[in-house]
């Protein structure tokens, strides 16, 4: 299948004082009509590519094809077959769902008729009947999203870009937006998102690209990602007298089904395979070194162990210190 989205070296710099800052650092992406996710913790450059891929900013070097039009010098044509909701959204509060629907259908040059026609289907289309005709001024967070969406999807476009589609919604406004954003794709539209949230990647996209210090670290879908880094993992709470001491490559070196140990503030880190029958040898072999164990965790994988794997930094912890 071809690619509706391809970069290729996409780089964007910025000057901080005298100093260069590569926001985004070469850039490689080939998005097909699927639901992508752009992942990474505050800063990452997730924001800034999504605003070069919709024209908002001019890249400093590379190229990119946006459902088959080239970034820089059909910038037009690229922004006639994309939506863009942003991270805040552009309604006017004082106007309606309706109101600002139609509008944005004229500003797409409708006619007044097929405007009005085509803000009724995404009325319908996204459930916005109960308060299409009340002011954006007294909407909930999660009715005034599903607004925004409609507002990216006025001109049916063939990709919809979505920056941090569920930003400070509550956990069920998000499951409603996650529901119209898979809608949206069955219908057709192939849809890049950016988000910070594992869970939103995890739930709703079909492949993911983990982005850090604007360099592009992993890109597969999420089970394959998070099959690739071991089967389990394994946390293993010490003192931290004790941990001082400990050297977990040596302390537990010889052992089968171990992928890769690592000290961490709190405790050993273990990727591997077969947890449940390996947990018993581990805490064995703490035992007879007299290390007293004070916590004791056996889980699948998630996408905070491949963002930590892959960077050596914990996403979650990473987007709580810069929030």
């Amino acid at each position: 299948m071809d690619s509706i989205i391809k970069t290729n070296g996409l780089t964007k710099t910025f000057m901080s004082g005298t100093k260069e800052v590569k926001a985004v650092d070469g850039i490689n992406l080939a998005v097909k009509k699927e639901i992508f996710g752009l992942l990474g913790p505050n800063g990452a450059g997730k924001t800034t590519t999504m605003r070069m891929l919709t024209t908002l900013l001019k890249p400093t070097s590379g190229t990119a094809l946006i459902a088959g039009h080239d970034l820089t010098t059909q910038a037009d044509m690229v922004r006639r077959s994309i939506g863009y909701v942003s991270q805040t959204g552009g309604l006017e509060r004082s106007a309606s769902a309706r109101e600002n629907l139609v509008l944005q259908a004229r500003l797409y040059g409708l006619s007044q008729v097929a405007a009005e026609q085509r803000t009724q289907e995404l009325i319908i289309a996204l459930a916005l009947e109960p308060f299409a005709d009340r002011a954006v001024e007294t909407y909930s967070g999660g009715q005034r999203r599903r607004v925004d969406l409609a507002m990216g999807m006025v001109h049916k476009p063939k990709i919809l870009f979505l920056d941090e589609p569920t930003v400070g919604l509550d956990p069920a406004s998000r499951a409603h937006v996650w529901q119209e954003v898979k809608q949206l794709h069955e219908a057709g539209t192939t849809i890049f998102l950016t988000t910070h949230y594992l869970d939103e990647a995890d739930m709703l996209c079909d492949r993911i690209a983990i982005v850090d210090h604007g360099n592009l670290v992993a890109l597969d879908t999420p089970q394959a990602l998070k099959r690739a880094i071991a089967s389990d993992v394994i946390l293993l709470g010490m003192p931290a007298a004790k941990l001082e001491t400990v050297v977990p490559e040596e302390l537990f070196k010889g052992l089968e089904d171990i992928r890769e140990v690592k000290k961490e503030a709190d405790g050993v880190r273990f990727l591997v395979h077969h947890g449940e029958a390996l947990l018993p040898k581990l805490l064995k072999i703490c035992d007879n070194a007299g290390i007293a164990i004070t916590t004791i965790s056996l889980h699948k994988p998630t996408l905070d162990d491949v963002f930590l794997q892959k960077t050596g930094r914990s996403f979650i912890k990473t987007n709580q210190e810069g929030a």
